[in-house]
C-alpha cells in the first residue's frame, strides 16, 4: 500500500442495506452458461507457442544428461529448455519454484525440462521424445508414526506450533472416562474443474510491464509478488490476470512451479505468447494437496461427559525441498471448555511434492478427529452426542480467554437437530434394519475462524448517469465475488447495484489478497466500504464524473479483543448395506452461524458445496502415494473418485439471522470453508451409529465393513 492511500475508519453504524441480502444472480452467470466466458488458457492467441512439461520420473537424485536431439528434430519443436539452457532465475528460499537451475531432483514429478512447439500436439510428441538420465539417490515417501518427529516453527498460516495449558497428564489420571484412540485422514488431491493453467508474454522493452500473464490464480497480486523477484523484477513489471477462474480449493491459491515455467519459456521467445496447461495427471504432482494426517487424540472427563482434559498431537508430512505445516490440531485448542489441554504438531520431512492448502486446511482434518472423539466420549460416557457437545460449550474463547464476537454453536445444534428429527435416534447403534440396510444418524460441530487480512484497496471512480467504477484485484473463483462485491458497493454508495461497474482480477488494479481462508469478501468488501466512505466524504453525494478515491479499511481492531470464528453443526443419516458394506447418505443437513448472509443464493451454493466435500471425503476421496516410487499413483478422476450427484440427495444448508458489527462493516463472515468443516465426522459417526464399528479413519470403504458387519 502507498503511503497516500488513506486507511479509513469504516463506521459501523449503517442504515439497513438495500442491496445486501438480496438473492441475485450470479453476474457473471449468462457469460459462463453460454461458453463466453474466457479462462487463461482460452487467452492465448493463435499463434502462441505451446509448452509441454517434462517432468522427473525419480524421486531423488540428480539429472546425469539430457539428450534434446530427438525433441528439436521433431517438426514444429521450436526449443527444449532444462537446467543448463533455461534463464537464470535470481536466488529464493522457495525451493518449490526454483526450477531448471540445477541437476538436483527433490521429488518425483519436478519439472526437468520444457518443449516448446508451435502446436500442443507437437509440444506433447516432442516433451515424450526428451531423454533425461538420472543418478537416483534414497529416498523416504511414507508418512508413519515413528518419522514424523520434526517440529516446525509454526503452522499455516503462522500460529504456534505447540500449546498447553493446566497438568493434562494429571488430569486424565484423575479422569472418570477417558477416551485414547489414533484418527487418520488420507491424502486429498484439490482437483478443480479447470485445471491450473497459464499465458505469458516477455516484453523486454516494453514501456510497461515487462511480463503479462494470464493466469488460472486465486491472486493476481500474489503471484505478481512471488515471480518478480525470481526474475529480477519490480512487482510493476509483472502484470497479472485472472478473469475467470473455475475453482482451485486453495491449490490455485500461491504460485506453483507450473507458473515458473511459464515465465521462463515467455523469457526464451520474447515478443511470442507462450501458453502452458498443466495436465489432470501433473496436477497430482505440482500443484498442492492436503497432507495426510494421524491424530492422536486422548479426552478426560467426568462422568457426565464434561471434559477436563484434551490433548491432540497431530503427525502430517511436509516436503523435504520446502515446509508446509497444517494447522491441524488448532481448531481442537478452542472448540470445547477443558481447564487442561495440550495440542502439537510434528512433521515428517518427505523427499515428495509440496503439500499446501485444500479448502478447510488444518480445521477439515483437525475437526474430523476431533469430532469423532467426541463421539467416542459420548459412548464411553452414555450421553447423546448433541447433549455432549452442549455440557462442553465454552463461555469464552478456551485458548486466548477472550471473550466471542457471536458464538451461536448452540443454536445451531438445537435448531438442526430439531429440524432433522434428532430426537426419534434410537440410543443404541446398530438398533435399525430397513430392508438390506443398516440405518444410522451422526452430528458434529464445525467451526472456522473469521479472518480479515489487511493490504486490500479499492477505488471508486464516478461515471456519468449516476454510475460508478469500483476496481479492485480480487480474483472470483466461481464463489459469486463479482456478485457479492457489487451488492457491497452499493449499499456502501446507496445506489442501485445496477449503477456499479466492477472491475476485478487485475494487478493494474488497487492491491488485493488472496481467494482463500475463507477471507475475500470479509477482506475486499471491508476495502469498499471504506473507499466508498471516503469517496463521499471527499466528493458528496453529487460527484462530478471522473473523480475518484482510493483507500483502504483501517487495522481490524475487534480482532485483538474478541475471539473471532463461525460455527455451525452437520447432522447426517447413513445407511449401510447387510452384505456387501456399501455405504449411502440419503440425508446431510447444516445449520451455521456465519454473519449477514450478503447474498442468499451464493451463500446456499458455497455451504452445499462444502457438505458434498466434506461427504466425498468420508466415503471417496483418497490419493494413493506409493512409497517405492514417491509419487500418487491415483492420477485422474477415473482413479481418484469424488461425489456426484448420484451421492447427493437430501441435501440442506441453512443459517441463523445475524449481523456481526464486530467482524466487517457487512456484518458477514467468510463461508468458503466452513460447508466442508465437521460434514465427514457427522458422516463417519452416522455410519458408526448404524453398524455399531468403532471408526477412527476416513474414506471409509466397504472392505472395511465388510466382516465386521453385524450378523456377518
Amino acid at each position: 500500500m502507498s503511503p497516500q492511500t488513506p486507511q479509513v475508519e469504516v463506521d459501523p453504524v449503517r442504515v439497513v442495506p438495500s442491496e445486501m441480502g438480496r438473492s441475485l444472480e450470479r453476474a457473471d452467470g449468462v457469460e459462463k452458461v453460454t461458453g463466453r466466458a474466457r479462462y487463461a488458457i482460452e487467452q492465448a492467441p493463435s499463434d502462441a507457442l505451446h509448452a509441454w512439461l517434462v517432468t522427473s520420473t525419480v524421486a531423488r537424485g540428480r539429472v546425469t544428461a539430457v539428450d534434446h536431439s530427438q525433441a528439436l528434430a521433431h517438426p514444429g519443436v521450436v526449443a527444449v529448455l532444462d537446467h543448463t539452457t533455461a534463464p537464470r532465475l535470481e536466488e529464493s528460499d522457495n525451493a518449490e519454484l526454483v526450477i531448471l537451475q540445477d541437476a538436483e531432483v527433490g521429488y518425483r514429478g519436478q519439472i526437468v525440462a520444457l518443449v516448446l512447439a508451435e502446436t500442443s500436439e507437437a509440444a506433447r510428441e516432442g516433451a515424450a521424445l526428451v531423454g533425461v538420465t538420472y543418478a537416483e539417490r534414497p529416498h523416504e515417501a511414507e508418512l508413519r508414526e515413528d518419522n514424523a518427529v520434526h517440529r516446525p516453527e509454526s503452522v499455516n498460516p503462522d500460529l504456534p506450533t505447540d500449546t498447553e495449558e493446566g497438568d493434562v497428564d494429571a488430569a486424565l489420571a484423575a479422569a472418570e472416562v477417558v477416551v485414547e484412540e489414533t484418527y487418520r485422514t488420507a491424502y486429498e488431491s484439490n482437483n478443480p474443474l479447470e485445471p491450473h493453467a497459464v499465458v505469458a508474454r516477455w516484453e523486454p522493452d516494453a514501456e510497461g510491464p515487462v511480463l503479462t500473464l494470464h493466469d488460472s490464480t486465486q491472486g493476481v497480486h500474489g503471484v505478481a509478488t512471488a515471480l518478480a523477484p525470481l526474475l529480477g523484477l519490480e512487482p510493476e513489471q509483472v502484470r497479472v490476470t485472472a478473469s475467470y477462474v473455475g475453482g482451485g480449493f486453495g491449490s490455485k491459491g500461491e504460485p506453483h512451479s507450473h507458473e515458473v515455467a511459464a515465465a521462463l519459456a515467455a523469457r526464451a521467445v520474447p515478443g511470442r505468447w507462450v501458453r502452458l496447461a498443466v495436465t489432470r495427471q501433473q496436477m497430482f504432482a505440482m500443484t498442492g494437496y492436503r497432507t495426510a494426517t494421524i491424530s492422536k487424540i486422548r479426552l478426560g472427563a467426568h462422568a457426565d461427559g464434561v471434559l477436563t482434559a484434551i490433548e491432540h498431537h497431530a503427525l502430517e508430512q511436509t516436503s523435504r525441498i520446502r515446509e508446509y505445516a497444517e494447522q491441524t490440531a488448532t481448531p481442537t485448542r478452542m472448540m470445547y471448555a477443558a481447564p487442561h489441554r495440550r495440542t502439537t504438531h510434528r512433521l515428517a520431512r518427505l523427499d515428495v511434492t509440496v503439500p499446501s492448502w485444500m479448502r478447510a486446511p488444518g480445521e477439515m482434518p483437525g475437526m474430523f478427529a476431533h469430532e469423532v472423539a467426541m463421539d467416542d466420549l459420548a459412548i464411553a460416557a452414555g450421553v447423546d452426542p448433541v447433549e455432549l457437545r452442549l455440557r462442553n460449550e465454552p463461555e469464552t474463547d478456551p485458548e486466548t480467554g477472550l471473550p466471542w464476537n457471536d458464538r451461536r454453536l448452540v443454536e445451531c445444534l438445537e435448531r438442526g437437530a430439531e429440524g432433522f428429527g434428532w430426537s426419534e435416534r434410537p440410543s443404541e447403534a446398530g438398533a435399525r434394519l430397513d430392508g438390506e440396510w443398516w440405518v444410522g444418524t451422526g452430528v458434529a460441530s464445525a467451526t472456522y475462524p473469521m479472518m480479515r487480512q489487511p493490504g486490500n484497496q479499492a477505488r471508486i471512480t464516478a461515471l456519468p448517469d449516476g454510475c460508478y467504477a469500483v476496481s479492485i484485484g480480487a480474483v472470483d473463483i466461481g464463489t459469486g465475488a463479482r456478485t457479492v462485491l457489487a451488492q457491497i458497493a452499493a449499499d456502501a454508495l446507496g445506489c442501485p447495484v445496477t449503477t456499479i461497474d466492477l472491475e476485478i482480477a487485475d494487478t493494474t488494479l488497487p492491491s488485493a489478497t488472496v481467494a482463500g481462508g475463507s477471507s475475500g469478501t470479509s477482506s475486499w468488501g471491508t476495502a469498499i466500504v471504506a473507499a466508498a466512505q471516503q469517496f463521499r466524504a471527499d466528493h458528496g453525494p453529487s460527484p462530478d464524473p471522473g473523480v475518484s478515491t482510493t483507500a483502504s479499511a483501517a487495522e481490524h481492531r475487534a480482532a485483538q479483543t474478541h475471539a473471532m470464528h463461525s460455527f455451525g453443526a452437520v447432522f447426517a443419516e447413513a445407511r449401510v448395506h447387510r452384505l456387501t458394506g456399501e455405504v449411502r447418505v440419503p440425508r446431510l443437513h447444516g445449520v451455521y452461524s456465519v454473519g449477514r448472509v450478503i447474498n442468499p443464493r451464493t451463500a446456499r451454493s458455497q455451504l452445499l458445496g462444502g457438505l458434498v466435500m466434506g461427504l466425498s471425503a468420508a466415503l471417496l476421496e483418497e490419493s494413493w502415494r506409493d512409497p517405492r516410487f514417491g509419487h500418487f499413483v491415483t492420477q485422474d478422476l477415473a482413479t481418484y473418485h469424488v461425489a456426484t450427484h448420484a451421492d447427493v440427495q437430501d441435501l440442506r444448508a441453512d443459517w441463523l439471522e445475524e449481523d456481526d458489527q464486530l467482524a466487517t462493516p457487512m456484518g458477514s463472515r467468510g463461508i468458503g470453508e466452513i460447508g466442508i468443516v465437521g460434514t465427514s465426522a457427522a458422516v463417519l459417526n452416522a455410519v458408526r451409529h448404524a453398524v455399531g464399528i468403532p471408526l477412527r479413519q476416513i474414506p471409509v470403504t466397504p472392505d472395511q465393513l465388510v466382516g465386521a458387519l453385524p450378523g456377518s
